[in-house]
Protein backbone atom coordinates (compact mmCIF):
# COMPACT_ATOMS: atom_id res chain seq x y z
CA UNK A 1 0.00 0.00 0.00
CA UNK A 2 2.82 2.40 0.81
CA UNK A 3 4.57 1.70 -2.48
CA UNK A 4 1.32 2.17 -4.37
CA UNK A 5 0.59 5.52 -2.74
CA UNK A 6 4.12 6.83 -3.30
CA UNK A 7 4.23 5.86 -6.99
CA UNK A 8 0.69 7.11 -7.65
CA UNK A 9 1.63 10.57 -6.37
CA UNK A 10 4.93 10.50 -8.25
CA UNK A 11 3.43 9.54 -11.64
CA UNK A 12 -0.05 10.98 -11.40
CA UNK A 13 0.28 12.97 -14.61
CA UNK A 14 1.68 10.00 -16.54
CA UNK A 15 -1.59 8.02 -16.31
CA UNK A 16 -0.71 5.78 -13.38
CA UNK A 17 -2.51 2.41 -13.63
CA UNK A 18 -1.30 0.41 -10.64
CA UNK A 19 1.58 -1.91 -9.79
CA UNK A 20 2.39 -5.57 -9.07
CA UNK A 21 5.16 -6.22 -6.51
CA UNK A 22 7.11 -9.46 -6.06
CA UNK A 23 9.99 -9.93 -3.59
CA UNK A 24 12.97 -12.07 -4.61
CA UNK A 25 16.40 -12.74 -2.99
CA UNK A 26 17.97 -10.32 -5.46
CA UNK A 27 15.50 -7.52 -4.64
CA UNK A 28 11.95 -6.28 -5.16
CA UNK A 29 10.59 -6.40 -8.70
CA UNK A 30 7.89 -3.82 -9.47
CA UNK A 31 5.80 -3.77 -12.65
CA UNK A 32 4.39 -0.27 -13.11
CA UNK A 33 1.39 0.07 -15.49
CA UNK A 34 1.01 3.46 -17.09
CA UNK A 35 -0.67 5.11 -20.02
CA UNK A 36 2.36 7.28 -20.93
CA UNK A 37 5.56 5.29 -20.36
CA UNK A 38 7.75 8.13 -21.71
CA UNK A 39 6.94 10.40 -18.77
CA UNK A 40 7.62 7.63 -16.26
CA UNK A 41 11.04 6.88 -17.69
CA UNK A 42 12.06 10.55 -18.15
CA UNK A 43 15.18 11.82 -19.86
CA UNK A 44 17.86 9.13 -19.76
CA UNK A 45 15.88 7.29 -17.06
CA UNK A 46 16.12 10.01 -14.42
CA UNK A 47 12.50 9.70 -13.31
CA UNK A 48 12.80 5.96 -12.65
CA UNK A 49 16.08 6.41 -10.76
CA UNK A 50 14.56 9.06 -8.51
CA UNK A 51 11.54 6.84 -7.79
CA UNK A 52 13.73 3.83 -6.98
CA UNK A 53 15.87 5.94 -4.62
CA UNK A 54 12.78 7.15 -2.74
CA UNK A 55 11.53 3.57 -2.38
CA UNK A 56 14.92 2.42 -1.06
CA UNK A 57 15.47 5.26 1.44
CA UNK A 58 11.91 6.04 2.60
CA UNK A 59 10.34 2.56 2.57
CA UNK A 60 13.44 0.42 3.05
CA UNK A 61 13.08 -1.74 -0.07
CA UNK A 62 16.28 -3.56 -1.02
CA UNK A 63 17.39 -3.03 -4.60
CA UNK A 64 14.02 -2.07 -6.14
CA UNK A 65 13.79 -2.77 -9.88
CA UNK A 66 10.99 -0.94 -11.72
CA UNK A 67 9.79 -2.12 -15.16
CA UNK A 68 7.35 0.09 -17.07
CA UNK A 69 4.42 -1.61 -18.87
CA UNK A 70 2.18 0.32 -21.25
CA UNK A 71 -1.58 -0.17 -20.89
CA UNK A 72 -3.17 -1.20 -24.19
CA UNK A 73 -6.80 -0.48 -23.23
CA UNK A 74 -6.91 2.29 -20.59
CA UNK A 75 -10.73 2.11 -20.36
CA UNK A 76 -10.43 -1.31 -18.68
CA UNK A 77 -8.09 0.00 -15.96
CA UNK A 78 -9.97 1.20 -12.85
CA UNK A 79 -7.13 3.49 -11.68
CA UNK A 80 -7.13 5.47 -14.92
CA UNK A 81 -10.93 5.76 -15.10
CA UNK A 82 -11.18 6.84 -11.46
CA UNK A 83 -8.50 9.47 -12.10
CA UNK A 84 -10.48 10.76 -15.10
CA UNK A 85 -13.63 11.11 -12.98
CA UNK A 86 -11.63 12.89 -10.28
CA UNK A 87 -10.11 15.31 -12.79
CA UNK A 88 -13.56 16.05 -14.22
CA UNK A 89 -14.91 16.83 -10.74
CA UNK A 90 -11.98 19.13 -10.03
CA UNK A 91 -12.66 21.05 -13.26
CA UNK A 92 -16.29 21.62 -12.18
CA UNK A 93 -18.09 19.05 -14.38
CA UNK A 94 -21.37 17.78 -12.96
CA UNK A 95 -20.82 14.54 -11.07
CA UNK A 96 -23.55 12.58 -12.86
CA UNK A 97 -22.29 13.58 -16.27
CA UNK A 98 -18.75 12.48 -15.44
CA UNK A 99 -19.94 9.16 -13.95
CA UNK A 100 -22.17 8.20 -16.87
CA UNK A 101 -19.53 9.24 -19.41
CA UNK A 102 -16.90 6.98 -17.83
CA UNK A 103 -19.41 4.11 -17.44
CA UNK A 104 -20.27 4.27 -21.14
CA UNK A 105 -16.61 4.31 -22.16
CA UNK A 106 -15.86 1.26 -20.00
CA UNK A 107 -18.79 -0.82 -21.31
CA UNK A 108 -18.09 0.11 -24.94
CA UNK A 109 -14.54 -1.21 -24.57
CA UNK A 110 -15.87 -4.75 -23.89
CA UNK A 111 -16.12 -5.01 -20.09
CA UNK A 112 -18.54 -7.60 -18.69
CA UNK A 113 -19.58 -5.33 -15.83
CA UNK A 114 -18.82 -1.98 -14.29
CA UNK A 115 -19.77 -0.13 -11.12
CA UNK A 116 -18.89 3.46 -10.15
CA UNK A 117 -19.60 4.80 -6.64
CA UNK A 118 -19.21 8.42 -5.57
CA UNK A 119 -19.34 9.09 -1.81
CA UNK A 120 -19.05 12.28 0.23
CA UNK A 121 -20.67 15.73 0.51
CA UNK A 122 -21.81 15.88 -3.07
CA UNK A 123 -24.49 18.63 -2.89
CA UNK A 124 -24.60 19.63 0.76
CA UNK A 125 -22.60 19.22 3.94
CA UNK A 126 -24.29 15.90 4.63
CA UNK A 127 -22.54 12.94 3.01
CA UNK A 128 -24.40 10.75 0.56
CA UNK A 129 -23.49 8.42 -2.29
CA UNK A 130 -24.32 7.96 -5.96
CA UNK A 131 -23.94 4.49 -7.49
CA UNK A 132 -24.14 3.57 -11.17
CA UNK A 133 -23.71 -0.01 -12.39
CA UNK A 134 -24.15 -2.03 -15.57
CA UNK A 135 -23.47 -5.64 -16.56
CA UNK A 136 -22.53 -8.58 -14.33
CA UNK A 137 -20.57 -7.85 -11.13
CA UNK A 138 -19.96 -10.57 -8.50
CA UNK A 139 -19.95 -9.24 -4.94
CA UNK A 140 -18.45 -12.19 -3.04
CA UNK A 141 -16.66 -15.47 -3.49
CA UNK A 142 -13.61 -16.56 -5.42
CA UNK A 143 -14.66 -14.94 -8.76
CA UNK A 144 -14.82 -11.48 -7.17
CA UNK A 145 -11.38 -11.92 -5.59
CA UNK A 146 -9.83 -13.21 -8.79
CA UNK A 147 -11.39 -11.12 -11.56
CA UNK A 148 -12.69 -7.91 -9.97
CA UNK A 149 -10.48 -4.86 -10.60
CA UNK A 150 -10.87 -2.23 -7.93
CA UNK A 151 -9.55 1.32 -7.47
CA UNK A 152 -10.38 4.26 -5.20
CA UNK A 153 -9.22 7.86 -5.60
CA UNK A 154 -9.97 10.83 -3.29
CA UNK A 155 -10.83 14.28 -4.60
CA UNK A 156 -10.67 17.53 -2.59
CA UNK A 157 -13.69 19.80 -2.97
CA UNK A 158 -14.89 22.95 -1.15
CA UNK A 159 -17.45 21.00 0.86
CA UNK A 160 -15.00 18.18 1.70
CA UNK A 161 -13.30 15.13 0.27
CA UNK A 162 -15.08 12.88 -2.23
CA UNK A 163 -14.21 9.24 -2.81
CA UNK A 164 -14.42 7.77 -6.33
CA UNK A 165 -14.57 3.95 -6.47
CA UNK A 166 -14.48 2.04 -9.76
CA UNK A 167 -15.05 -1.72 -10.10
CA UNK A 168 -14.51 -3.39 -13.48
CA UNK A 169 -14.91 -6.99 -14.68
CA UNK A 170 -12.60 -7.59 -17.69
CA UNK A 171 -13.90 -9.31 -20.83
CA UNK A 172 -11.63 -12.36 -20.34
CA UNK A 173 -13.15 -13.23 -16.93
CA UNK A 174 -14.52 -16.78 -16.52
CA UNK A 175 -17.14 -17.73 -13.94
CA UNK A 176 -18.18 -21.20 -12.75
CA UNK A 177 -21.88 -20.52 -13.37
CA UNK A 178 -21.28 -19.40 -16.98
CA UNK A 179 -21.00 -22.51 -19.18
CA UNK A 180 -20.02 -22.44 -22.86
CA UNK A 181 -20.54 -25.34 -25.28
CA UNK A 182 -17.85 -24.28 -27.72
CA UNK A 183 -15.25 -26.84 -28.78
CA UNK A 184 -17.43 -29.90 -28.23
CA UNK A 185 -16.98 -32.72 -30.80
CA UNK A 186 -19.80 -33.32 -33.25
CA UNK A 187 -21.56 -36.66 -32.76
CA UNK A 188 -22.59 -38.51 -35.92
CA UNK A 189 -25.46 -40.94 -35.42
CA UNK A 190 -25.79 -43.96 -37.80
CA UNK A 191 -28.66 -43.70 -40.24
CA UNK A 192 -29.69 -47.37 -39.87
CA UNK A 193 -30.66 -47.08 -36.25
CA UNK A 194 -34.23 -45.87 -35.94
CA UNK A 195 -35.61 -45.31 -32.48
CA UNK A 196 -39.29 -46.30 -32.29
CA UNK A 197 -41.48 -46.17 -29.17
CA UNK A 198 -42.56 -49.40 -27.57
CA UNK A 199 -45.58 -51.12 -29.15
CA UNK A 200 -45.16 -49.33 -32.50
CA UNK A 201 -44.02 -51.26 -35.59
CA UNK A 202 -42.94 -49.82 -38.94
CA UNK A 203 -45.63 -49.87 -41.62
CA UNK A 204 -45.23 -52.77 -44.16
CA UNK A 205 -46.93 -50.77 -46.90
CA UNK A 206 -43.65 -49.35 -48.06
CA UNK A 207 -42.35 -52.77 -49.22
CA UNK A 208 -45.68 -53.56 -50.96
CA UNK A 209 -45.72 -50.33 -52.86
CA UNK A 210 -42.18 -50.86 -54.11
CA UNK A 211 -43.07 -54.34 -55.39
CA UNK A 212 -46.19 -53.07 -57.10
CA UNK A 213 -44.39 -50.26 -58.80
CA UNK A 214 -41.76 -52.59 -60.38
CA UNK A 215 -44.15 -54.69 -62.58
CA UNK A 216 -46.19 -51.61 -63.41
CA UNK A 217 -43.10 -50.09 -64.99
CA UNK A 218 -42.45 -53.28 -67.03
CA UNK A 219 -45.92 -53.40 -68.59
CA UNK A 220 -45.76 -50.06 -70.37
CA UNK A 221 -42.46 -51.12 -71.94
CA UNK A 222 -44.12 -54.20 -73.48
CA UNK A 223 -47.08 -52.16 -74.69
CA UNK A 224 -44.78 -49.58 -76.22
CA UNK A 225 -42.98 -52.24 -78.27
CA UNK A 226 -46.13 -54.12 -79.44
CA UNK A 227 -48.70 -52.39 -81.70
CA UNK A 228 -52.08 -51.56 -80.30
CA UNK A 229 -54.02 -53.65 -82.88
CA UNK A 230 -52.27 -56.93 -82.07
CA UNK A 231 -53.17 -56.84 -78.38
CA UNK A 232 -56.92 -57.42 -78.71
CA UNK A 233 -56.31 -60.41 -81.07
CA UNK A 234 -53.99 -62.02 -78.57
CA UNK A 235 -56.46 -61.47 -75.79
CA UNK A 236 -59.33 -63.00 -77.84
CA UNK A 237 -57.31 -66.10 -78.67
CA UNK A 238 -56.35 -66.49 -75.07
CA UNK A 239 -59.99 -66.22 -74.03
CA UNK A 240 -61.08 -68.79 -76.59
CA UNK A 241 -58.39 -71.18 -75.41
CA UNK A 242 -59.32 -70.67 -71.80
CA UNK A 243 -63.08 -71.17 -72.36
CA UNK A 244 -62.98 -74.18 -74.75
CA UNK A 245 -60.84 -76.64 -72.76
CA UNK A 246 -63.94 -77.66 -70.72
CA UNK A 247 -65.88 -78.38 -73.91
CA UNK A 248 -62.91 -80.15 -75.47
CA UNK A 249 -63.49 -83.04 -73.09
CA UNK A 250 -66.91 -83.69 -74.68
CA UNK A 251 -66.09 -82.61 -78.23
CA UNK A 252 -62.68 -83.59 -79.63
CA UNK A 253 -62.32 -80.64 -82.00
CA UNK A 254 -63.07 -76.99 -81.45
CA UNK A 255 -64.36 -76.74 -85.06
CA UNK A 256 -67.56 -78.69 -84.27
CA UNK A 257 -68.48 -76.07 -81.74
CA UNK A 258 -68.90 -73.52 -84.56
CA UNK A 259 -71.86 -75.21 -86.37
CA UNK A 260 -73.86 -75.21 -83.14
CA UNK A 261 -75.34 -71.82 -83.86
CA UNK A 262 -76.49 -73.07 -87.38
CA UNK A 263 -79.10 -75.58 -86.14
CA UNK A 264 -80.33 -72.84 -83.88
CA UNK A 265 -80.92 -70.68 -86.95
CA UNK A 266 -82.63 -73.61 -88.76
CA UNK A 267 -84.94 -74.15 -85.85
CA UNK A 268 -85.74 -70.56 -85.94
CA UNK A 269 -86.41 -70.88 -89.64
CA UNK A 270 -88.64 -73.94 -89.11
CA UNK A 271 -90.62 -72.15 -86.46
CA UNK A 272 -91.53 -69.44 -88.95
CA UNK A 273 -93.31 -71.90 -91.37
CA UNK A 274 -94.91 -73.49 -88.34
CA UNK A 275 -96.69 -70.28 -87.89
CA UNK A 276 -97.84 -70.52 -91.54
CA UNK A 277 -99.19 -74.09 -91.03
CA UNK A 278 -101.38 -72.92 -88.22
CA UNK A 279 -103.79 -71.20 -90.55
CA UNK A 280 -103.75 -74.35 -92.77
CA UNK A 281 -104.81 -76.48 -89.90
CA UNK A 282 -107.43 -73.93 -89.16
CA UNK A 283 -108.73 -74.22 -92.72
CA UNK A 284 -109.24 -78.00 -92.54
CA UNK A 285 -112.04 -77.82 -90.06
CA UNK A 286 -113.77 -75.38 -92.39
CA UNK A 287 -113.81 -78.01 -95.19
CA UNK A 288 -115.13 -80.62 -92.77
CA UNK A 289 -117.85 -78.20 -91.87
CA UNK A 290 -118.77 -77.76 -95.55
CA UNK A 291 -118.85 -81.48 -96.10
CA UNK A 292 -121.06 -81.82 -93.09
Amino acid sequence: MAVDELLSKEFEEAGYGGITLTKTPLGAQINLYTMRPGRVIGKRGRAIKDASDKLEHKLGLVNPQITVVEIEVPELNPHIMAARVANALERGVHFRRSIFWSLRRIMDSGALGCEIILKGPIRSARARFEKVSEGYIPKSGEPSKRWLRHATIHVKQKRGILGVTVNIIPPDAKFPDKISLKGLPEIEYPEEEVYMPEGVEPEPEQTVTTEQVAPATEQPEATAEAPVDEKPEETTTEMSVEVKPDEAVVEPTPVEAEPEPQPVEEKLGEEKPADEEKPAEAEEPKEDKEEA
